[in-house]
């Protein structure tokens, strides 16, 4: 049956004041002179702001306790710490990833989000339990959010024996992407954990999302070992970093090399901005052409207390970050979480123009810059052609 809705009186970022005609989850028609298909349903903005669905570009579905008592957090200081901690919880809370990765997931449709990439935890003691909870959402959200999957070693690759067969395992089992962790400073052998990794990634044709934490000169010389294997293995634009934290510490020399070398190689970078560590340069990145977008990284969970699955919120705070202030500058951020993190992930046929799959939402704004500074409640949001939320709660 075809299925079509109309929404009229919204306005565009440039002011232009249009009507939308969506058919079968598809704009057909986006102009100031655009009539209602036939049988369409018919809704009208109000004068709302028009955006595109937001996209998540980086976060772990399956960790958070949203929703849940609140968790106190007494971990120590170090990454190892929060690993062992976050295990040794999940196994003895018996932590529900189907059940805690499906409630954030409405949470972050509720708030506009239409696309999502999260990483889940593979790991010896877990095994593909984490997975499972997940592919488990993404089956029950499957018409309203497109959620990509990251087969995160989180507990490390090489240091535990068993897991790159689990992390093939995962690839097998509906994983999209391959996601790898601190070569250096995890696995303790950056030649060998990366190897292993384009390995992988090679057999079974899919891309590669690395965090990638290492800071100063032992995330640069890890960052060339892996710029050295993109190159040898042909996987242009099929690899993103995330964090790259070593890229805001090192001499402007340097890093410049490594800048030029990641857009000739078409590698993505992603960051959630945080303000205690150091992040890549968003304008000088952009300027040479390198797709830098954003996400919120772990959302209440064991690791940190904050996050929430609000990307207008993830983009106020990457404007906060990175000093964005001018209205223009402040379009800079919102980009990091629609155009530029579809473009990253890969999330195909994104954004408002005729073709784009229909994931709208609509905000009481006067512009991007406003609504990213404002952060108000989602008016309406329509994924996949249909209406699923309103006045900011799902409508089932």
């Amino acid at each position: 049956m075809t299925r079509s809705l109309h929404l009229s009186n919204v306005r565009l970022a440039d002011g232009q004041r249009v009507a939308v005609s969506v058919v079968d989850g598809r704009i057909e028609a986006l102009g100031a002179h655009v009539a209602a298909p036939r049988d369409a349903h018919i809704e009208d903005g109000g004068g709302a702001l028009l955006l595109p669905g937001f996209v998540e570009g980086h976060t772990h579905l399956d960790k958070s306790n949203w929703g849940r008592p609140w968790y106190r957090n007494e971990v120590g200081p170090l990454l190892t710490d929060r690993i062992g901690n976050e295990r040794e919880w999940r196994r003895a809370s018996g932590h529900d990833a189907a059940a805690q990765s499906l409630a954030l997931s409405r949470a972050f449709v509720a708030a506009g989000t239409t696309r999502l990439r999260t990483h889940v935890d593979i790991d010896t003691d877990a095994r593909l339990r984490h997975l499972e909870g997940v592919l488990a959402t993404r089956q029950t959200m499957r018409d309203t959010l497109d959620v990509q999957i990251v087969a995160f070693p989180q507990s490390g690759m090489l240091i535990r024996p068993g897991t790159v067969e689990l992390l093939g395992d995962a690839l097998a089992q509906g994983a999209d992407v391959l996601g790898a962790l601190d070569p250096a400073l995890i696995d303790g052998d950056p030649v060998a954990s990366l190897d292993a990794t384009f390995a992988l990634a090679q057999r079974y044709r899919k891309p590669i999302d690395i965090h990638l934490h290492e800071p100063g000169e032992i995330g640069a010389f890890t960052l060339k070992l892996l710029l050295d294997r993109v190159e040898a293995m042909s996987m242009q634009g099929q690899v993103v970093i995330s964090h790259g934290f070593c890229l805001g510490a090192l001499p402007e020399r340097e890093r410049d090399v490594l800048l030029d070398r990641i857009a000739r190689l078409h590698v993505a970078l992603l960051t959630s901005a945080p303000p205690s560590c150091t992040v890549p340069p968003l304008k000088l990145c952009r300027d040479k052409g390198i797709t830098m977008f954003g996400g919120n990284d772990g959302v209440r969970d064991t690791w940190t207390p904050y996050g929430v699955p609000d990307m207008l919120e993830r983009a106020m705070l990457i404007g906060m970050r990175y000093d964005l202030r001018r209205d223009d500058d402040l379009m800079i951020a919102f980009d990091c979480v629609s155009e530029a993190a579809a473009r990253g992930c890969g999330f195909a046929d994104y954004g408002l123009h005729v073709g784009a799959r229909a994931d709208l939402v609509l905000v009481d704004a006067e512009s991007v810059a406003h609504a990213v500074v404002a952060r108000p409640k989602r008016k309406l949001v329509v994924a996949n052609g249909r209406i699923v939320a309103r006045d900011g709660a799902l409508l089932s």
